[in-house]
């Protein structure tokens, strides 16, 4: 039997936490979230990470969730602590990403508290979740309620606790509510018969996989290897087929020109689990003239950008398996379309056209592909916003998609660094290298150096600095006009990141360059490497 002797609420709230299976708890203490923090840590062996800013403990438990595979936690206080975490929610709803936020709320008797607030329309407007705290005698259930909700619904969950409730007592006793998981089933009839008519009909076909389709990657390699179809990804899930000899890594707008070529040839497409947006699908313009199979879990998918010849509301794994067998009875011959392709040569993007930059320079491309090289091959990648990104995500490799963490579900910049914090946290035995430009460090980054420091992580950051806003400058100069507005007097970065406990080196040439990479293999702390970038000569943003 259950010990229900009455707890203080703010003692029910960590321990039920605990009883998730959450060890590790990021945030940023207040009066109404201080008690829990402390109570995680002193009475149930919980490990909290101390974040400068709300948004980035947020920020810092989505990455948790995604490299570690489990939900991320984060807490804070109320009314600008929740504020201050809008653009995380976000992204966090967009990504699709499980985390539950433990949220103060001002004291429900003085309704007019000077940081009171509309926290559920706060929340609502983020496209995260809302959970109520209802009163101390049930706060455990609604913990659970909110880890339930996170799981199945697969977007943060903010759950409103009011400061008045902490020291109340409440009685305890477990409560973890069952997620029940069903594998879609692998449907029969017209179109399942409609799909496996296109694909062996096929005699150019590709194979598509997006992050709902993760956890299919043997599967689905199965099912190219029959057909002899190469194989591509979107950006979110980067990495799943590397090491194949015909992994075209991304579609679309960030495709090899081999690889570009290679899908306008196509004549279908088989999606696993990709949402297929305009930055995949190039704007449709490379699904024209071919059939689309769209197999996907989620139902609300199959559609919603673009209409498929068949789409198949089924498991990823299960039906490539599936695909498989019928091809095998029916004796459908390979398509042969990878014995037309050089194995490995549609992964390979054009070197930099030139090395010779004006003096106090670098030049980008030249130094993404060094630094390709000489970054741990065991890494985990980390990418902030904004236009240095799309050379990244096309030049450096990542292991597979959980090792890659991209913060461009909202197109916001200043999520990089926080992201990368939280990565580590959840795999402290491997190096995380985060790209970030200068303004996205600026914002969110400078912040949260010290937080990397503090926390000793093997942490590599790569900046890129051309002191301007890149993608706001290069508009002003395609129309002639003055760029002043979007230049930058920064300070250097590379003394910054010195001066906050870490190592920095600035980078103005090939000499420079050479010795930021020595210094990568005698790292002892984390690592600043800012690249000084001409402003007019960064490659354009490919999306």
């Amino acid at each position: 039997m259950f010990d229900t002797t009455p707890t203080h609420v703010h003692q029910a709230i960590a321990q039920a936490v605990r009883d998730h299976g959450i060890d590790t708890m990021f945030g940023l203490m207040g009066d109404a979230n201080l008690f829990i923090a402390d109570h995680f840590v002193r009475g149930c062996g919980g490990r909290f990470v101390p974040a400068a800013h709300e948004g980035s403990s947020v920020l810092m438990a989505l990455a948790y969730a995604h490299v570690a595979g489990r939900i991320g936690v984060a807490t804070v206080t109320h009314g600008p602590a929740l504020t201050n975490c809008v653009t995380a929610l976000t992204e966090g709803a967009r990504g699709q990403i499980p985390m539950v936020l433990l949220a103060g709320d001002t004291p429900v008797s003085n309704p007019r508290h000077l940081q009171g607030i509309d926290q559920r329309e706060v929340v609502k407007s983020t496209g995260a979740g809302f959970e109520q705290m209802r009163s101390p005698e049930l706060a455990v259930r609604d913990v659970a309620r909110a880890f339930y909700r996170a799981q199945v619904e697969r977007r943060p969950i903010v759950l409103n606790m009011p400061a008045d409730f902490m020291w109340q007592d409440a009685p305890y006793a477990p409560c973890v509510l069952d997620v029940f998981e069903t594998r879609s089933f692998v449907p029969e009839g017209d179109a399942l018969d409609e799909a496996i008519g296109m694909i062996a009909s096929a005699r150019r076909p590709v194979i598509l996989a997006g992050a709902g389709a993760c956890t299919a990657r043997d599967q689905i390699i199965a099912l190219a290897d029959r057909l002899e179809a190469p194989l591509a990804t979107t950006l979110k899930a980067k990495g799943l087929f590397r090491g194949h000899p015909h992994d075209m890594d991304i579609f679309g707008t960030l495709s090899t020109p081999a690889a570009y070529e290679v899908i306008g040839k196509s004549d279908c497409i088989v999606s696993f689990g990709a949402g297929l947006h305009d930055f995949t699908t190039d704007k449709g313009a490379l699904l024209n003239g071919k059939r689309l199979v769209q197999i996907d879990s989620d139902s609300r998918a199959i559609g919603r950008n673009v209409h498929p010849d068949a789409g198949l509301i089924a498991d990823a794994g299960l039906t490539a398996d599936n695909i498989v067998h019928w091809l095998n009875e029916a004796e459908i011959p390979a398509s042969g379309f990878t014995r037309e392709l050089e194995p490995g040569s549609l992964r390979r993007h054009p070197p930099a056209r030139s090395t010779e930059m004006p003096e106090g320079y670098v030049n980008y491309v030249g130094a993404l592909d060094r630094l390709e090289q000489a970054l741990p091959q065991d890494r985990i990648l980390v990418t902030d916003g904004g236009r240095f990104m799309t050379e990244v995500w096309c030049r450096v490799s990542a292991p597979d998609p959980r090792s890659f963490v991209v913060t461009a579900n909202f197109g916001a910049i200043g999520l990089g660094l926080q992201e990368a914090i939280g990565a580590s946290v959840a795999a402290p035995e491997r190096p995380v290298v985060l790209f970030s430009g200068d303004g996205g460090f600026m914002m969110g980054g400078l912040g949260e150096f010290n937080t990397a420091v503090r926390l000793r992580q093997d942490l590599i950051v790569i900046l890129c600095n051309d002191s301007a806003y890149g993608a706001e400058h290069i508009q002003f100069i395609d129309r002639k006009m003055d760029p002043g507005l979007t230049q930058f007097d920064w300070p250097c970065f590379a003394e910054v990141a010195t001066s906050l406990g870490g190592k920095g080196l600035l980078v103005q040439s090939e000499d420079d360059l050479q010795t930021a990479i020595d210094a990568i293999e005698t790292r002892d702390r984390p690592l600043l490497i800012e690249l000084r970038l001409d402003p007019n000569d960064v490659p354009r943003m490919r999306l």
